[in-house]
């Protein structure tokens, strides 16, 4: 039987680009993928200009570069900052893996540019978010263009990036009980029960990681990796393996993990209520555990309910192994 313990608490070959400005030179990279095959090198130009916000009070300069895309050689894109995104910001954005990752997505074989109906012109970054050093969040608007009408596509995004979520399933004394986290979310303004999950806080794409991790912070669970399953690994290739909640506004990708244990009562009873979270963090968790019969009924977490869609539909093909005693 496993043991719970309960606490207290393909890498893309890269290329060299210069950004001339005046009379010196900064260098960053961007993976090879997203420009053409057959250039080792593609000049990237930053220019600056006035604007005048839209008060008419003021002006700022705005940065902005062009990349070449593969998959339309003939139509640069112009990437441009909002008036209001500092210089720096604009860098940071431009090689941050959020906009590398989104350029590589839609040159890919299910990808938007893939059969050459559509056309980027031109993307607007709106805002950054950094995360330590890190971009946490950008957002941007990107000009897309359906070749035949000449209509443009909606084409707002937030980017994230990819995340993990956990559904822990508890047997005790003949019931199945699903752990469940309470947080303050403040984008819909109010408590929500939702599965422990997390972002990935890095590019390495450690997703089973981050999911093990990320449910002993908020719970206080301990789990081994080999007793997690990956619940969106049996979905057929072609989606990625990851759910997307959001595909209309936000680029989120989520990876959902199962872990099922035997537990004494003992431990249900602990688990109620208990206080988690990083607090230097700004996470405030209460811990919740609710039959599992009832889990459906008691969440509008996205999460829970696409792992409980997964969780039901594999242990009916037979897909998951027997749970351990």
């Amino acid at each position: 039987m496993p043991l719970l313990a309960i606490q207290s608490s393909s890498r893309s070959p890269l290329i060299s680009l210069a950004f001339s400005k005046q009379h010196f030179f900064r260098k960053f990279t961007i993976p090879s993928v997203l420009l053409h095959a057959q250039t080792r090198t593609t000049a990237v130009t930053r220019s600056h200009s006035s604007t005048t916000m839209s008060t008419g009070l003021s002006s700022s300069s705005r940065s902005s570069h062009t990349i070449n895309l593969p998959c339309q050689l003939n139509h640069p894109v112009e990437v441009v900052a909002d008036p209001g995104v500092s210089e720096a910001d604009f860098k940071n954005a431009v090689e941050c893996s959020l906009f590398k990752q989104w350029l590589k997505n839609i040159q890919t074989e299910t990808g938007m540019l893939a059969n050459g109906e559509m056309l980027l012109k031109q993307v607007l970054i709106q805002g950054v978010d950094m995360f330590g050093n890190r971009v946490g969040f950008l957002k941007f608007k990107a000009d897309i263009f359906d070749k035949e009408t000449g209509q443009k596509v909606p084409g707002i995004v937030f980017a994230r990036g990819p995340a993990v979520a956990v559904l822990i399933l508890l047997d005790s004394e003949g019931e199945t009980y699903a752990v469940l986290t309470e947080q303050v979310r403040v984008p819909v303004g109010r408590l929500i029960l939702e599965l422990p999950a997390g972002m990935l806080d890095d590019d390495k794409g450690d997703f089973l990681g981050t999911a093990v991790r990320e449910v002993e912070e908020e719970t206080g669970i301990k789990l081994s990796l080999d007793e997690v399953i990956d619940l969106t690994a049996f979905l057929d290739p072609s989606t990625g393996r990851r759910v997307i909640p959001s595909p209309g506004g936000c680029d989120e990708e989520i990876s959902l993990f199962l872990y099922r244990g035997n537990v004494n009562k003992e431990v249900i009873t602990q688990l109620q209520g208990k206080q988690t979270g990083l607090r230097e963090h700004g996470e405030f968790i209460k811990v919740h555990v609710v039959p599992y019969q009832e889990l459906w009924r008691r969440t509008a977490d996205a999460k829970a309910l696409m792992a409980i869609a997964l969780y039901e539909m594999a242990q009916k093909e037979g897909l998951l192994p027997p749970l351990r005693r």
